[in-house]
Formats: C-alpha cells, sequence, structure tokens
C-alpha cells in the first residue's frame, strides 16, 4: 500500500493543494513537501520540506544531494562566470542548503545572513524578511570585499513563494555593489505568475539578468478564507494540547536516557559554517577533516548505536550535516538522520498525513540579540532513535543547554541515548590585513548646546552631534520616498523639507497641548521616578534625537522639581538599519558610567528602534569589554508593549508629535551619510535658526512642567502599583504590524507605522497611503484628519486595532529618483 502523504490531513480540512507546473522530468512536488499548520497571522500553512533537513530527519546523504545538485545546475548555467561567483544563503533555514550548492558550484565562496550580531564585523548589508518570524538579517563577511565583486550572485533559499525577500536582497546589495547576473535557487518554486511577473519587471528595472533554478515548480491552491479556518484549526488542537510532544511519545519514555559528550577535534580556525564566510580552502580542510571526525563520531557511539539522528541547531547546519553524512558513509550505525532546531513556532499533530507529528519545546540557549524566546525541534519525539547526536558551537553550550527544561533534558525521554558534540564557534580576525589598519582613536568634540545650536537651554541638552546647518539636505517628499523603497537610498541621507503648519493646524497644537499638557506630567513624572527606582538614583539621560529629546528635558526638570537633582541630559543619533552613533558612546563611556546611562524616546511603534538599541548596545558591551550600557531602553509612552520602563502603554495624543523641528529645538532629523560623517565624526543635523519665529519648543516644556505639581500624588501611586507589576513586553505592537502589512498586501513592516506618533510623522514627511484609525477615536485623531485631508489621504475606521491609529506608507517601488546626495537623479 502506498504511503500516505503528509500534506493530506492539512488538504481535507482546508482545501489547499499543491498544483505541479514543473518539468515532466522534475521530482513531484508531494515528494518534496508535506503540510503542516502555524499560528502566523500572515500565512497559516506551512510547507514543509522533506530533503531540507530541518522539520523532518532525512538521509544526510538526501539532504547533501539537492543542495549540490542544484549547485552542479548553477555551475552549468554559468558557464566560465562560475570562477567569479559568490553564493549567498539565507538563516536559517536554508544555510546548510546554501552551502550545498556552494560546494555543487565548486570553487565559489559562501556567506550566510545570520540574525546573530557579531562585535567588530560591520555589516556588509541587511534585508527584512516579510513573512519570517524573526525578520532582520545581518550580512557579516569577515573578508569586507567578498559582496563586492562583480561576478554572479547566487541566493539560495529552501522556498520561493513571493519573491519578496530576494527582491528585498537583491535591491540592498545591487545598491551597494552593482552586478549584472543573479541566479536565484531554491529547493521549489511556488510562486504565482503575479510573482512571477514582478520578478521579471524588477529585472528589467534593475538593469540586470535573474534566472531562477528550482527542484520542482508549482503553486500552492489556497480557497477563499484558509487563513480563518486555519487558524482556526491550530487554536482547536493547541487547546487539545496536540502543540507539545506526543503524549504516546512521552508515555512510553521509562526513564530519561543519559547524556554524555563526545570531543570532536575540529580543526583550529576552520569556520564552524558561513557566517562569515565559508571560501574553497575552508571547505577542502573540512574534506580532509571528516573521515577522522567522523570515526570520532563512531567510537563515542560504539559498537551498537542503533537508528541515529544527528540534530543540528538553528543557523549550524552544515556542520552537522556534513558530520552526518560522514557518518551515514563510514557504515558505523545501522541508520543516521540529519534535522536541526528551529525558531519556527508549528502546530503538531499525530497523524500519517500530518507534516509536523512531534514537537519539542526548549528555551534559547545561544543568548540570541532579540532576547530569549522558545526554540523547537520537530518529529524527533516518538520516532524511536536509540541515539541523538546534537550538535552545537561553543555559542550554544551554555548553561540553558543543559538546564532542566533545556533541549538536552527534553531530548533525553525519547531516546536511548544523547551525546553532545560541540564545534567550537569561529571568531572572525577583524584586524586582519583585509581591513583597514586599527589607528587611535580620534579625541572627540564636546557636545553642542543652546543658543549656539538648538533653541533649547544650554543646560537642558548637549547634542552629540555635529553641525550640518549650511549642507543643503532637504529634497521633496514623493523623491525621497521613491528612493527609499528602491533602494536608491536611505532615509537617513536626506532630509524632508520642514512641514510648515498652517493656522489652523497651529490652532489644534495649541488645543491639544492644554487639554494633555496633565497628562503628558503624569507619564513623565511615572517614567522619571520608575528610573529613579529601579536603574540608578543619579541617571545620565540619553534621548534619542529628536522624538527622545523633548521627552528627556522633560524627565531632566521633573527630577530637578521634585528631587533637586542636577541630571546630565544628552541627545545622540540613532539610524533603523544602522545603528547607533558609535562615536557619542565613545564620547559617553569616556565621561560617564555606562551603567548609568539610560536611553529615552518618546514612544514605542512595533518596536524596530527598540530592537535596533538593543542589537547595537549589545553587539557594543561585547566589542568594548567592561561595564556595557545597559540597552534596555524607556519611553513616556509604550502602545506597543516593546519595553518594560515607561510612562504609560495609552496610545494617545502627545502633541510634541505633532510638529517637527519647531517643537523639537529647531533641530533637524538626524543625518548618516558617508560624504558628511567620517569614521571619528558624529552623526549630523541642521540646526534651522531661521524658524526661530514659529518655534514653541520652550513653551511645550513650560506647558508640561507647570502641570508637574498638581500630578505628583497620582505619579507616586501609580508608580507603587508599576514597580510591582509585571511589565514584561508582549510585542503585542510587532503582531499587529505583520498582520496589517499582510492584509493590505504591503509584504514591508517598514511601510506600516502604528501609533499616534507614527501616524503623524507619516503624515509629515513620508508619503502616505492611507490611514487606518480606530472606530470612535476622537480628538486625539484631530489633527491627523487634518493632516491627512490636506493631503488627500484617505482615514478608514477599523476594528480590532491596539492602537488609536495607523499610517501606511504609500507601498510604491519604483527605481529612485534621489540619490544619496538628496537630488534627482536619472534611474538606471
Amino acid at each position: 500500500m502506498d504511503a500516505v502523504w503528509s500534506g493530506t490531513w492539512v488538504a481535507d480540512r482546508l482545501g489547499v493543494r499543491l498544483e505541479e507546473a514543473g518539468d515532466p522530468g522534475s521530482p513531484r512536488l508531494d515528494q518534496l513537501l508535506g503540510l503542516a499548520l502555524r499560528r502566523n497571522p500572515k500565512r497559516a500553512h506551512l510547507l514543509v520540506s522533506q530533503v531540507l533537513g530541518k522539520h523532518v530527519p532525512q538521509s544526510p546523504e538526501a539532504v547533501y544531494a539537492a543542495g549540490h545538485g542544484l549547485g552542479e545546475r548553477v555551475r552549468a548555467l554559468l558557464g566560465d562566470d562560475a570562477a567569479s561567483a559568490v553564493v549567498l544563503g539565507y538563516a536559517e533555514t536554508a544555510t546548510g542548503l546554501g552551502h550545498c550548492v556552494a560546494d555543487g558550484l565548486g570553487a565559489a565562496p559562501y556567506l550566510h545572513s545570520t540574525r546573530r550580531p557579531v562585535p567588530g564585523v560591520e555589516p556588509a548589508g541587511g534585508f527584512e524578511e516579510a513573512h519570517s518570524h524573526a525578520t532582520s538579517h545581518l550580512l557579516l563577511p569577515e573578508d569586507p570585499k567578498l559582496l563586492a565583486g562583480s561576478g554572479p550572485l547566487v541566493l539560495v533559499d529552501d522556498e520561493f513563494s513571493t519573491g519578496n525577500t530576494v527582491l528585498n536582497t537583491i535591491r540592498d546589495l545591487h545598491a551597494r555593489h552593482p552586478r549584472g547576473h543573479y541566479v536565484v535557487v531554491a529547493l521549489v518554486d511556488m510562486r504565482s505568475p503575479a510573482d512571477r511577473d514582478r520578478l521579471t519587471a524588477f529585472a528589467a528595472e534593475l538593469g540586470a539578468r535573474v534566472d531562477l533554478i528550482a527542484l520542482a515548480s508549482g503553486t500552492v491552491h489556497l480557497p477563499e478564507g484558509v487563513l480563518a479556518k486555519g487558524q482556526a484549526l491550530v487554536e482547536e488542537y493547541e487547546e487539545q494540547g496536540a502543540g507539545s510532544s506526543t503524549a504516546v511519545a512521552a508515555a512510553s519514555a521509562s526513564a530519561a536516557a543519559p547524556v554524555g559528550r563526545v570531543a570532536l577535534d575540529w580543526p583550529d580556525g576552520l569556520p564552524d559554517g558561513g557566517r562569515h564566510g565559508f571560501t574553497p580552502e575552508h571547505r577542502a580542510r573540512l574534506e580532509a577533516a571528516l573521515p577522522a571526525l567522523a570515526r570520532q563520531l563512531a567510537d563515542a557511539l560504539g559498537a551498537e548505536p542503533g537508528r541515529v539522528l544527528v540534530l543540528g541547531n538553528e543557523e549550524l547546519m552544515y556542520a552537522p550535516l556534513r558530520l552526518a553524512r560522514a557518518l551515514e558513509e563510514s557504515g558505523a550505525a545501522a541508520e543516521v538522520r540529519f534535522s536541526t532546531t528551529t525558531r519556527s513556532p508549528v502546530l503538531a499533530v499525530d497523524d500519517p498525513g500530518y507534516a509536523i507529528r512531534t514537537r519539542l519545546v526548549f528555551p534559547a540557549h545561544d543568548t540570541p540579540a532579540d532576547g530569549p524566546g522558545d526554540r523547537y525541534a520537530y518529529n524527533v519525539a516518538g520516532a524511536g532513535f536509540d541515539t541523538v547526536v546534537a550538535v552545537v558551537d561553543t555559542h550554544g553550550d551554555t548553561g540553558a543547554l543543559h538546564a532542566p527544561d533545556g533541549l538536552l533534558a527534553r531530548l533525553a525521554p525519547h531516546t536511548g541515548r544523547v551525546l553532545l558534540a560541540v564545534v567550537p564557534s569561529y571568531t572572525p580576525d577583524v584586524s586582519s590585513d583585509r581591513r583597514e589598519p586599527i589607528m587611535p582613536e580620534p579625541i572627540l568634540p564636546e557636545p553642542l548646546r543652546g543658543p549656539a545650536f538648538s533653541s533649547y537651554a544650554a543646560e537642558d541638552c548637549g547634542w552629540l552631534l555635529q553641525d550640518l546647518s549650511d549642507v543643503a539636505l532637504e529634497a521633496p517628499t514623493e523623491e525621497r520616498e521613491e528612493a527609499i523603497q528602491a533602494g536608491g537610498a536611505h532615509y537617513a541621507e536626506s532630509l524632508p523639507v520642514e512641514y510648515q503648519p498652517s493656522p489652523q493646524y497651529q490652532e489644534l497644537y495649541r488645543s491639544a497641548l492644554a487639554a494633555s499638557a496633565a497628562r503628558i506630567a503624569r507619564a513623565v513624572g511615572t517614567v522619571t521616578e520608575t528610573v529613579l527606582a529601579e536603574r540608578s538614583p543619579s541617571p545620565v539621560l540619553v534621548s534619542l534625537a529628536r522624538a527622545g529629546t523633548p521627552v528627556g528635558v522633560l524627565m531632566r526638570r521633573w527630577a530637578q522639581a521634585r528631587h533637586g537633582l542636577d541630571l546630565p541630559h544628552y541627545a545622540v543619533s540613532i539610524v533603523r538599519g544602522r545603528g547607533i552613533d558609535p562615536n557619542a558612546l565613545r564620547w559617553l563611556a569616556a565621561h560617564h558610567d555606562p551603567a548609568d546611562v539610560v536611553f529615552v524616546d518618546g514612544w514605542t511603534g512595533k518596536g524596530a528602534i527598540t530592537r535596533e538599541l538593543a542589537a547595537a548596545l549589545t553587539a557594543h558591551g561585547k566589542e568594548a569589554g567592561g561595564p556595557g550600557f545597559d540597552p534596555e531602553i524607556v519611553v513616556l509612552a509604550d502602545p506597543g508593549s516593546c519595553v518594560r520602563t515607561y510612562g504609560t502603554r495609552e496610545d494617545f495624543l502627545i502633541p510634541s508629535a505633532c510638529l517637527n523641528s519647531t517643537v523639537s529645538g529647531l533641530i533637524s532629523r538626524t543625518v548618516l551619510r558617508s560624504d558628511l560623517v567620517g569614521p571619528a565624526d558624529f552623526h549630523g543635523a541642521k540646526f534651522y535658526r531661521e524658524l526661530a519665529g514659529a518655534d514653541v519648543s520652550t513653551g511645550f516644556i513650560d506647558a508640561v512642567s507647570a502641570r508637574f505639581g498638581e500630578v505628583a500624588e497620582a505619579v507616586d501611586a501609580e508608580v507603587k502599583e508599576l514597580l510591582a507589576a509585571d511589565r514584561t513586553p508582549t510585542w503585542e505592537g510587532w503582531a499587529a504590524v505583520e498582520r496589517i502589512s499582510e492584509e493590505y498586501g504591503i509584504h514591508d513592516v517598514n511601510l506600516v507605522k502604528p501609533g499616534v506618533g507614527e501616524t503623524t510623522r507619516v503624515l509629515l514627511r513620508r508619503v502616505p497611503w492611507k490611514i487606518l484609525a480606530q472606530r470612535g477615536a476622537g480628538a486625539d485623531l484631530d489633527h491627523v484628519r487634518l493632516l491627512a485631508e490636506q493631503r488627500g489621504v484617505p482615514v478608514e475606521e477599523v476594528d480590532g486595532l491596539p492602537y488609536t491609529c495607523v499610517g501606511l506608507i504609500h507601498p510604491r517601488f519604483t527605481r529612485g529618483a534621489t540619490g544619496a546626495d538628496g537630488k534627482a537623479v536619472a534611474s538606471k
């Protein structure tokens, strides 16, 4: 009797089906893929590869052959150009697959994206993966020239569905290092006809050739309403407990297996994977070492190891795969299978027609940059493995791995024995002769202060910025938007033209300030008192310019009024995708104890800057050594539930969000551009002295400060409650943004700006598409409605919005009309 297809369960219940579109000689889609369900607001179904070595344990030879064969096809396609090709794989699922493609290609160096920042290694690129559970990718080659050539770039992913991730990558890298040929490689090509047309148009727009190679191709047929039905099924089965490791497997395990360790003589200096690059020379060294490494594994397994699973760890796929394949080839075990743990949460259903039969859940054990979270091992419990060899790198060999709820303990009840094999995490040589020689650190200037720079009093804020007031940086909003979305420029390379409010809008601002001054004062008091109680009795306030700066000034005023403290306050630049100003951090560390520094912002939207700051400060701490900066940001308002320390989690109108420089000390957004900001310079900004007649910066501070006395008692009571409460961030805002991005067909979370403050910014300095407003929202949105009317932007009232409003930037992907200098340029 034929085996049941592992997509039958989902197909029968949801009507999902795979439709073939490949050559007759290609493998059938149902041979390569099964189906499962996941709790995800964007896509309920999951295509589960049978040959990837991620969710389904598979023969190492079958996994390796799938990728190696694709690499051979790329080599045939490229011909003589194969000698100059570079292969790039995607974290986490395709890190091993990309390695195998590079092996098949022959002499190509390999790099995979990563979600693990590494101190001292400058990113050579980065991009967002809209459909992933962890979206931000970094490219961290040890050799900065790895991606700078003009030869073909081969991009490898496990599946090619919409193509958004690949387009984002090519757009980012092509803007840095243009080349004429890209080859996209995937196990399966599941694009719709519209997505295929989009890639064709994109290639034409780019002026480059883009080829695609896959084992099989087709489409996924999704009936109407499948997302809601899939989510209901997930809820139903998770309530029944189907999402944990199978009850049968757990009940049949009479005792936990012993856990041992096998020592591997991994060659010195050989990378454990392609996180920082893997060259043909590295590949040759690994090939030479594998027989001895396999013998060490075989010796540790003993004479009769039975069925063996070699289990890799998230991005660490290639080294475990090659060890498993070498063990398989040695004949030391009756059967060898290979799979890998993952971040991706998937429903488990113990049914032969379902691709994910069992699930083991355990906490992350590699101190990830984005914080702790659950990790998963699928189809291991109940699979009858006599031995599981868990392979991790030294970065992941932590106390959490060995804890009572860690991976090793979760594996132990489901196998006869657990062996831990640790390969050394590769440390890039960031001071090698491939990089610029390390120079003595230059002396940095003192902070800029008012009235020479900004309209704030000198004692209220020191700006760790350089003055670019005499540089022409403003560009028309529409041109900036086109350039930003097309990859022709970064938003921090030019400035929008400053919005000049109409008399009607100025009146709205004054009314909003009068109505909300006490509410803001209370939030200021609450966040300041929480900082004084939990962080430091004498904090150094460092606001993120410029939305955070009025809040920093107000917190300083509160501490002075209530406690007689004269707190230092500085403003620094942070740029999404490029991090916080490292020279500003160096200045702060030289003048203050980093442990006392508290970073301040105005509000959270989806939490992108919160994550950016945490990643940058964590990396800085590892690089600098010694006491580091606390990466936890504090904000006046946290409607996205992204931080622990806040004044309020309500999404209400903060009047300082209504205006731009005229409520922020007459200072522009910060600027980061290579021709203006050198390695030893602070990021730049402009002081708009000419707008002094419209400036309300100090008036805003004075109006809120005047209400401190009347809210003091309420603040004391609120802080007492907060200090005793569970304030763990839920990241509700990020989830809502991902859902909205997909529901409205945007497919880019960076174009969704949640909350009153962020929506106002969209209307003032981006190209707005539409505004989503919480049904029944009142006066907090008067200024939003006025701006939307002035710009001809529709406002849709919706239900179930966790924010008062959300601004959607126009998802228009035309090639850049504005270059890095902020001027219109011809499209190429």
